[in-house]
């Protein structure tokens, strides 16, 4: 998807749906399939970070003279980050196609989102070859950075650019030469392109792309919004519960009982510490494993076989205590 043929691939093809009552019985190959890429369920990160991100690109659309509001969504691994800015961005794309089709019989010319990954160890002439990427711009050893930087500010403006997703932004480190430039890079483009900029990364409030000057430069201009793992009860509500009911209605199998998933949410959400990504893995191999053993149903003890990330693993084990020195 960091191509922006892999992202209109992404943005234009229909998402999985559950069965619904009447349809014809999907096959075996079908059924694992779909739960292979199962349903994004809606949760309260996509609905901030949907809310947050329509507000700030109406607030910054006619900015001129400075680098318009941005996004950080930071968070734990595993805590639903990425899959919250994929949900956003394609319903980003679909609004914009809709409201401005393309002509009969022509190609759709206009850009409106392009999603970019941080790569390791990134220096400002990565990053900028990264982002020239996203839209075959042509890129040369001899090119220079701020060549490579021009004609990346100018294409992204011509084909009308106005959503910047930018993922794994905990890889920049600011306190490095290399890195330092490159963040000096991202605050160029925000302030040249038309765009609003939504990053996500691991822990980033925690990690150097708050300190120092250019820290505070950030800081100063993007909004934070975690996406932490689900609390088990919030008030009077109980959203991790309600995740669950919802994944386990878009499961496809034909002897698994309603009701069965929430009544072992406790132990899901032990078993998960509350992540998303845990919580949509482990219940989607569970429903891959019934498949496939022919049992067509999810249970306590069908989960307890699974081996979740190691994550999730380390979260569950009890901790011993360290034995009292002496001496």
């Amino acid at each position: 998807m960091t191509t922006w043929q892999g992202w209109q691939h992404f943005a234009t093809t229909p998402p999985q749906t559950p069965p619904e009552p009447g349809d014809a019985p999907r096959s075996t190959q079908e059924r694992l399939a779909y739960h292979s890429a199962f349903v994004t369920v809606r949760t309260p990160a996509i609905d901030t970070l949907a809310t947050q991100v329509r507000t700030l690109m109406l607030l910054g659309r006619h900015q001129q003279t400075t680098a318009r509001p941005s996004l950080i969504v930071t968070g734990p691994a595993a805590a639903g980050k990425t899959t919250a800015l994929l949900e956003v961005g394609r319903t980003c794309h679909l609004a914009h196609t809709r409201k401005h089709p393309a002509p009969p019989g022509r190609a759709h010319h206009q850009v409106p989102v392009a999603y970019l990954l941080v790569p390791p160890g990134a220096t400002a002439k990565t990053l900028a070859t990264e982002f020239a990427r996203y839209l075959g711009i042509p890129v040369t050893t001899r090119m220079t950075q701020a060549q490579i930087t021009s004609a990346v500010c100018h294409t992204y403006t011509a084909v009308g650019v106005r959503l910047v997703l930018i993922d794994e932004i905990h890889r920049l480190n600011p306190r490095t030469t290399t890195g330092a430039e490159a963040a000096d890079l991202l605050k160029d483009l925000t302030e040249r392109i038309k765009a609003t900029f939504v990053y996500t990364g691991i822990d980033v409030a925690a990690t150097p792309l708050f300190a120092g000057v250019r820290g505070a430069q950030l800081a100063g201009r993007a909004s934070l919004i975690t996406c932490g793992p689900l609390p088990a009860r919030h008030g009077t509500r109980r959203p991790f519960t309600d995740l669950v009911t919802d994944m386990e209605a878009a499961l496809d199998l034909t002897q698994h009982k309603p009701g069965t998933l929430p009544a072992h949410a406790a132990y899901l959400h032990q078993r998960t510490a509350g992540r998303i990504g845990s919580l949509a893995r482990l219940i989607r191999q569970a429903a891959i494993t019934a498949i496939c053993d022919g049992t067509e149903r999810i249970t306590k003890k069908s989960l307890e076989a699974i081996q979740l990330d190691h994550l999730a693993e380390e979260a569950r084990r009890p901790r011993t205590r360290q034995p009292a020195r002496t001496g």
